[in-house]
C-alpha cells in the first residue's frame, strides 16, 4: 500500500518525460539554436566607418557637356571634311567640325533658280491680272455707255416709223442683257486672275522654303562650340559592326556619320568628373553618394575628393566582366584636363560591419549566429558589400554578440573530441 502512491506518480511522470526528452531532440536536430561554449570565438556588431580601396584607372572629363551631333539631314550620310583633335582648346563660337556640303549647296543653287522663275511668274501674273482688270472695266465702261447712247435713241421713238422704233427698243434691251452679263462675268474673270496669282506665289513660296532648308543644313552642317573648354572627339559608332568589348576608333576626318550621332563634346570645366572602369568583383563596395578620394596621377601632391555620381551596367566578355563607375569632384582646379588619369579610394561613412568569419551563407540566405540568452541563434542579414575581412551588412543590432565559427560544427566537433576551428570564409 506504501507504493502505491509511488507508483502512480511513476506512471504519470514517465509520459511527461518522455515528450519533453523528444521536444529537445527535435529542437536540437532542427539547429535553431546551439548552445554556446567556452572555445566558440564570438565578435560584436560594429558601427563606424569602413574604407574600402578600389584600384581602378580613373579618366578625368568635363561634366555636363555639349554634345555636338551631325544634323539631320534624313537617311543620307555625312562626311567629315575638318575635326579638331581631342584635347585641342576651343573658345564659344570657334568650329569644331565641318561636314561636306557639296550636296546642301546644289541643292541651294538650283532652289534659288527655282525661287527666281516663280519670282518671274508671280510678276507676270500679277501683270495679267492687272491687265484682265482694266480690260474689264473697260467693257463695263462701255457697256454703260452704249446702253446709255441705246436709251437716248429709244426716246425718240415717238416720232419714228414703228420698224425704227421697235429697232431702238431692241437695242436697249440688247445693251442692258450685256450690261448685266458683264457685271456677272468680270467678279469670276478676276477672281480667276486672283487665283493664278496664288498659285504662282505658292510655288514660290516652294521655291523659298526649299532654298532656306538648304541654307540651314548648310549652316548645320559646321557645327561649332557654344562654350570654352577642351574637346574630346567620340567613338565612330557608325560603323557595320565591331565586337563585344572592342574598343572602336575615333572619328577622323573623311568618316561617314549617320545624322543624329554625336561627333564630339566640349565638357564644362567647372564641373569635372572622374569615369572609373572597375571589375565586376568590386561592384558591391560601391553606392551612389559614398566618398571618394581622388588623386590625379599629374598632379599627385594636390588631394581631390568627391562622391559616386552614377553606376553604370556591367558589360564586358566573361573574362573581364567590369562596369564603369562616375564620380562627381568637390573641388576642381584649373590645372586638371580631360583625359588625365586617377585612383579612387571609397569611404563607406557609419556602417554596420562585422568580419567576413561572421557571416555564413545556406541556400541562397546570408546569415549570423546571434547570442540569445545561453545559445546560438540564426539571424538573416543581407550584405551590402564585402571585402577580404570585412562585411557591411543590415539586420543586426550595434553590439549584438555574434559567433565567428559555426557552433553546430563546433559542437559536433567537440563531442568527437577534434579542436574548435573557425570556419573560413
Amino acid at each position: 500500500m506504501r507504493w502505491k502512491p509511488v507508483l502512480l506518480a511513476a506512471s504519470i511522470l514517465a509520459p511527461v518525460g518522455l515528450v519533453a526528452w523528444g521536444a529537445l531532440t527535435l529542437y536540437s536536430k532542427m539547429g535553431t539554436a546551439v548552445r554556446s561554449g567556452p572555445d566558440i570565438p564570438t565578435t560584436t556588431v560594429k558601427r563606424s566607418d569602413v574604407t574600402f580601396t578600389v584600384n581602378a584607372k580613373a579618366e578625368l572629363q568635363g561634366g555636363n557637356s555639349e554634345m555636338l551631333v551631325a544634323p539631320m539631314m534624313g537617311g543620307a550620310s555625312l562626311t567629315l571634311t575638318s575635326l579638331s583633335s581631342s584635347g585641342d582648346l576651343v573658345k564659344a563660337g570657334d568650329v569644331v567640325a565641318q561636314f561636306d556640303t557639296t550636296e546642301q549647296e546644289y541643292n541651294l543653287k538650283e532652289a534659288e533658280a527655282d525661287l527666281a522663275e516663280a519670282e518671274q511668274q508671280v510678276i507676270q501674273a500679277q501683270a495679267d491680272s492687272q491687265a484682265k482688270a482694266e480690260e474689264a472695266q473697260y467693257e463695263l465702261a462701255q457697256a454703260k455707255a452704249d446702253l446709255r447712247q441705246a436709251e437716248l435713241e429709244a426716246r425718240r421713238n415717238p416720232l419714228l416709223a414703228a420698224i425704227t422704233a421697235r429697232q431702238n427698243t431692241l437695242a436697249v434691251e440688247a445693251a442692258r442683257d450685256k450690261l448685266r452679263q458683264l457685271e456677272h462675268d468680270i467678279p469670276n474673270r478676276l477672281a480667276n486672275a486672283q487665283a493664278g496669282i496664288a498659285i504662282q506665289e505658292a510655288a514660290r513660296s516652294k521655291a523659298t522654303m526649299k532654298a532656306e532648308t538648304a541654307r540651314k543644313n548648310i549652316e548645320s552642317m559646321t557645327l561649332r562650340a557654344k562654350r570654352s573648354g577642351y574637346v574630346s572627339v567620340q567613338q565612330n559608332m557608325s560603323g557595320n559592326f565591331f565586337f563585344d568589348g572592342m574598343k572602336l576608333p575615333n572619328y577622323q576626318v573623311g568618316d561617314t556619320v549617320r545624322p543624329g550621332m554625336a561627333v564630339a563634346q566640349i565638357p564644362d570645366m567647372s564641373s569635372w568628373e572622374a569615369v572609373a572602369r572597375i571589375g565586376e568583383l568590386d561592384r558591391g563596395h560601391l553606392a551612389p553618394g559614398e566618398k571618394a578620394d581622388i588623386t590625379v596621377i599629374a598632379l599627385p601632391d594636390k588631394k581631390f575628393f568627391g562622391r559616386i555620381k552614377n553606376i553604370g551596367g556591367t558589360n564586358g566578355p566573361p573574362w573581364d566582366r567590369h562596369f564603369d563607375c562616375q564620380l562627381a569632384l568637390d573641388n576642381p582646379s584649373p590645372q586638371l584636363r580631360p583625359g588625365m588619369t586617377a585612383q579612387i579610394v571609397i569611404t563607406t561613412e557609419n556602417v554596420l560591419w562585422v568580419p567576413a568569419q561572421a557571416v555564413f551563407e545556406s541556400d541562397g540566405r546570408s546569415f549570423v549566429y546571434a547570442q540569445s540568452g545561453g545559445s546560438f541563434v540564426p539571424l538573416d542579414v543581407k550584405v551590402v558589400r564585402r571585402s577580404e575581412s570585412q562585411v557591411v551588412l543590415t539586420g543586426a543590432k550595434a553590439g549584438e554578440l555574434v559567433a565567428m565559427a559555426n557552433p553546430e560544427e563546433q559542437s559536433k566537433r567537440a563531442q568527437a573530441g577534434g579542436a574548435l576551428q573557425a570556419l573560413p570564409k
